[in-house]
Order: C-alpha cells, then structure tokens, then sequence
C-alpha cells in the first residue's frame, strides 16, 4: 500500500465521499438512510461543518485515491450541547482491514481536541458493525446505550449501540 495521507476535506473530495457513503446506503444497514445522497447533499453539509467549525477529514493514497473519511456532526441543535459531537467514519470497501479506519478516527479525535469539543458520540447501528464497534472502544469510547427496533432498513427493524468519547 502507498503512504496514507490523511488532511482536511477539499471541494474535490465530495464526488468519492458520495460514491463511498452511497455504497452503504444501497448494500448495508451501517446507515439508516435509505435514498442515496447527492452532489449538492454533501456540499451543503461539508459547508456546515465547516460552518460549525467540526473536523471533516479525509484519508487518501499517495496517488489520490480516496479511502475513507471522519466527520462529526453537531450531536444536538439546543446551545448547550455545543461541546459535544456525533462521529461518523466511513472507509472505500477495498480499505477495510488495513488500519485506515484507526488511523483516520485517531487523527479526527486529535482535531476535534483541538477545536475545543469535549465529547463525541458514536451511534452505531447494531446489526453487522462488530468492526466499528471494536475500532471506537480501541479509541476510547465506552457503551453508554442501546437503542432497539428505532429504525427500519431493507423491511427489518434495526437498533444502534451509542458509545461515547470524553475528549
């Protein structure tokens, strides 16, 4: 494998972040979402984090090939809930297995330190995730819950575990 850059989201990113989420949504139930997003769908949240001054980072081969990206989302709209985040990471299907995911959600919790967060929240849904699961309790996180039968996915009721992070 070529050396792993992993830096701030670009404009020019958002194309394969689409690609690489639209996967999930077409063939898994690691999201909830059940219509692919769009251009304009990631632009315009790519511009609110950025907005809300959240970490947006992607990881990339040498030779530009994207593999993965970490977000975090505001956890709540209320004001006081400012401090604390919801996680997302998301890795190409060809990346999993060779320590992407660790190095990516390593570097976004360092950035979210650093922009003053004090708390992120992994929802994780609860059907086919045991990797997720094992990468944020590798970072720290620890269970704080589970939700059951709060969504529906492919006609099957799915639940999420949360597992949080004090930064």
């Amino acid at each position: 494998m070529s050396p792993l850059s992993i830096r701030p989201v670009a404009d020019a990113d958002l194309p394969a972040i689409r690609d690489i989420y639209n996967h999930y949504v077409r063939t898994s139930t690691v999201t909830y979402d059940e219509v692919e997003s769009t251009a304009e769908t990631w632009a315009a949240k790519a511009e609110r984090i950025a907005a809300a001054g959240i970490p947006f980072l992607v990881a990339e081969r040498e030779d530009g090939e994207l593999l993965g990206y970490a977000l975090g989302q505001p956890w709540s709209p209320k004001s006081a809930y400012r401090f604390t985040i919801e996680n997302s990471i998301y890795l190409a299907p060809s990346a999993a297995g060779q320590g992407i995911g660790w190095a990516l959600l390593a570097r976004f919790l360092d950035a979210c330190r650093d922009a003053g967060f004090r708390q992120v929240i992994a929802v994780i849904s609860d059907r086919g995730t045991d990797a997720s699961i094992a990468l944020h309790r590798k970072a720290g996180f620890v269970d704080v819950g589970r939700l059951t039968e709060v969504g529906e996915k492919f006609g099957e009721p799915q639940g999420v575990f949360l597992l949080q992070k004090s930064l």
